[in-house]
């Protein structure tokens, strides 16, 4: 079952069940679909492709939370955390920081980086090794922390 299509069935209970939120998170996630495969010459979604997808609309959705509890408006902010929860069921089980740290460290000790020259190298093995599971802002921070201890 393909993402679109699963989409599409949560998109049916979604109205069933009268959630507004989801059916937002929903159609978002609808429409980010249809805008990739018409944007280019393929017309199906590689698994790669659709996990960057919902990583993308997930990291929009923090951005907009966190401006909005900066200037106060907890209500707007309530919305884009809900809808985040709704993207995030489509995203594999996510890493947790001591995880991630544990593969950094491999991947440091494979390539036999030693200082921050070494990042470029890291980052793009950890980013291919952990895509889907784990945000590229996280895995960035604990590389340079690594490299620079």
């Amino acid at each position: 079952m393909t993402l679109e299509q699963k989409v599409m069935q949560a998109l049916k209970e979604a109205m069933k069940e009268k959630n507004k939120d989801k059916l937002d998170a929903l159609r978002a996630i609808k429409s980010a679909i249809l805008l990739e495969k018409t944007k280019g010459s393929s017309k199906e979604l590689s698994e790669a492709d659709e996990l960057k997808l919902l990583q993308k609309l997930v990291k929009q959705r923090k951005e907009s939370a966190d401006i909005y509890l900066q200037q106060n408006r907890k209500d707007l902010a309530e919305t884009e955390l809900n809808q985040i929860k709704v993207i995030e069921q489509f995203l594999p089980e996510q890493m947790s920081e001591e995880e991630i740290e544990a593969e950094v460290r491999k991947i440091i000790e494979q390539t036999g980086a030693s200082s921050m020259r070494d990042m470029g190298k890291v980052m793009g093995i950890a980013s291919k090794a952990m895509a889907g599971r784990a945000d590229g802002k996280t895995i960035s921070g604990i590389v340079k922390k690594l490299l620079t201890s």
